[in-house]
């Protein structure tokens, strides 16, 4: 598995920072309404779990694990692209896998010295950004450009985030969906 170098800013205002990254010149790659099933292990391991996600143009299957949320590369990850995100579900739903939350969210993704700039809506939380590049030095560095303060930066992982920052716990919420106008 992979560690993940990746770093989050929370409570951006999704307008002002696009206009950051676009005087950045950095490379909007676009829009994405992204779904995503998240599954327990079976039997079920501790910050451990299966996600199945898709953007509407690339589908992924992953295990994803925080060893540490601490730490910009405190995650590992091992994930695959996969071709259709309905019939792998199914295949994990014939291995005894079934979802145990829905998750929606809208990211809007940018590039900016080889290094991925996310910005990210959920439901019930303000938008905020991740960062994350092929080593710690190059999210730094972009930090630094973006003139990202230290004391702004968080390690979090998306439930964390929901429960420590919020006071929310996504794990107990089945669907977690857009409002849709």
């Amino acid at each position: 598995m992979n560690l993940e170098k990746e770093i989050t800013i929370l409570e951006v205002d999704k307008d002002l920072f696009e206009i950051k990254l676009k005087k950045l010149n950095a490379l909007k790659v676009g829009d994405f309404f992204q779904k995503r099933l998240v599954y327990d292990f079976n039997p079920k391991i501790p910050n451990k779990w299966i996600r199945l996600r898709t953007n509407g143009e690339k589908t992924t299957l992953a295990i994803k694990e925080v060893i540490d949320t601490n730490v910009i590369d405190g995650t590992k990850e091992l994930e695959i692209e996969v071709s259709d995100f309905e019939k792998t579900k199914m295949i994990l739903e014939e291995l005894g896998y079934y979802p145990k939350n829905y998750q929606e969210n809208l990211r809007t993704i940018y590039l900016l010295d080889n290094v991925e700039i996310s910005i990210d809506t959920w439901p019930l939380i303000p938008t905020y950004v991740e960062i994350e590049g092929q080593s710690i030095e190059d999210v730094m560095a972009v930090v630094k450009k973006l003139n990202i303060k230290n004391k702004e930066i968080t390690t979090l992982d998306v439930e964390s985030i929901y429960k420590e920052k919020y006071g929310i716990d996504v794990l107990k919420i089945r669907e977690l969906k857009l409002n849709k106008k």
